[in-house]
């Protein structure tokens, strides 16, 4: 595998990752789920942090990361409050409670959306790859 193909492979499993995440009575956003995906990430690694500090840690946006920041409020995935510092900011971490959308996000697996992709797969192909994708997790994302 080359990098191209590593960045295509890339482009194709978030594809997957959009699909399998459950969307059945959300309205429609201006805020891509992969938008939201990356500043709820950020947010877990920064907490206490204003959008601003977000926008330039993810390189997105700031009205992109604020779009994201009203999507994970809305779902009760994160809180806010003003920051001491400047009053005029907030500052943003995850919701140490649990919310309904989060629990429900967190536990929709990706069989189904894979299942899509792999209509005309052999038996057993997707149990590999979900396999495969669990050991690149393991190492890729705990890392």
């Amino acid at each position: 595998m080359n990098g191209v193909e590593l960045l295509l492979l890339g482009r194709k499993l978030t594809k997957i990752g959009e699909d399998a995440l459950p969307t059945a009575g959300l309205p429609e956003y201006s805020t891509s789920v992969r938008t939201v995906v990356i500043v709820l990430a950020d947010v877990a690694e920064h907490p206490d942090s204003a959008i601003c500090e977000i926008a330039t840690r993810t390189g997105l946006p700031q009205s992109a990361v604020s779009g994201a920041v009203a999507r994970l409020r809305e779902a009760d995935a994160v809180v806010s409050e003003p920051d001491p510092a400047d009053r005029r900011r907030s500052l943003i971490r995850q919701n140490p409670v649990v919310s309904p959308r989060v629990r429900e996000v967190a536990e929709t697996t990706i069989d189904a959306a894979l299942a899509r992709v792999l209509v005309s797969a052999e038996e057993g192909v997707v149990a590999e790859i979900k396999e495969a994708l669990d050991t690149l997790a393991r190492h890729l994302l705990r890392a």
